[in-house]
């Protein structure tokens, strides 16, 4: 393989075709490029945004960043694929705003949504914001699928959002925080009342297929009127029927053809 732009195009390819992370050796072999330039290639890549190394291995993954690039030009074409037809589908039933969040590395993405609302208050933020783990029920969806160890270090990473910033129930301490977790795993699902904003509520579920670590996750919300406790436990087995369905067809998904750690 010859040329900076066929290797760097080529480096891009393979990445998006491999379940998990990459080492420098078999990426460099595979593409017979000399594992010198591969490197040079690679950091090209991790500076710019399109490529992360897992800092245990060293091995290499593809970013959120060029999937977002085609999320744009899918967004701009009218292309409708197998996730953005089950947002479609939940937002029907719920009548409220469904959205797709997306995990890279530390990170979960929100990428996709579908307005159920017709009328009256519509709820609905821009996409492509990384989620604040501690007060959104997309977080605590995530957090339920891992440790609370692994938990706890994320959020530290990032902060605990402060409810001036976000709703009056917002966890500020560990246990709050835990407790919300805890809650979420026995459940299966997460839900927050006035957490991620004053009256607006949410639940949200995590995408998993069974032995692998949480891709995604699916959440519905809507203000506190009409999506309260009682309509949110209702909706529950619909919003873990379509993350157990994404989570069926993630390998073949564009959307879920992320490396994981």
């Amino acid at each position: 393989m010859n040329g900076v732009l066929e290797r760097t195009l080529g480096i891009l390819e393979y990445l998006a075709a491999q379940a998990e992370a990459t080492p420098l050796t078999l990426l460099a072999d595979e593409l017979e490029i000399p594992r010198s330039a591969c490197h040079r290639l690679l950091a090209d890549l991790v500076r710019c945004g399109y490529v992360r190394q897992i800092r245990e291995h060293g091995d290499y993954v593809l970013t959120t960043k060029l999937v977002g690039l085609g999320l744009s030009y899918l967004a701009t074409s009218g292309i409708v694929d197998v996730a953005q037809a089950t947002l479609d589908r939940l937002a029907e039933i719920s009548g409220e705003l469904v959205r797709l969040a997306i995990v890279d590395g530390d990170r979960l993405t929100w990428v996709a949504k579908s307005q159920g609302a017709r009328k009256g208050l519509r709820y609905d933020p821009d996409m492509g914001m990384d989620t604040v783990l501690s007060c959104s029920a997309t977080g605590h969806a995530w957090m339920l699928t891992m440790s609370d160890e692994r938990a706890l270090e994320l959020v530290s990473r990032q902060g605990f959002g402060k409810p001036k910033d976000y709703g009056p129930n917002a966890p500020t301490t560990i246990q709050a925080l835990l407790e919300f977790i805890h809650a979420s795993r026995r459940r299966g699902y997460a839900l927050i009342n006035e957490v991620f904003a004053p009256g607006m509520t949410a639940m949200a579920a995590p995408i998993q297929r069974s032995g692998h670590p949480a891709i995604g996750v699916i959440s519905i919300a809507g203000p506190l009127q009409r999506l309260d406790m009682r309509r949110m436990e209702s909706l529950g087995p619909d919003l873990i029927a379509a993350a157990r369905e994404l989570a069926g067809n993630s390998p073949s998904s564009p959307i879920f053809n992320q490396s994981r750690e």
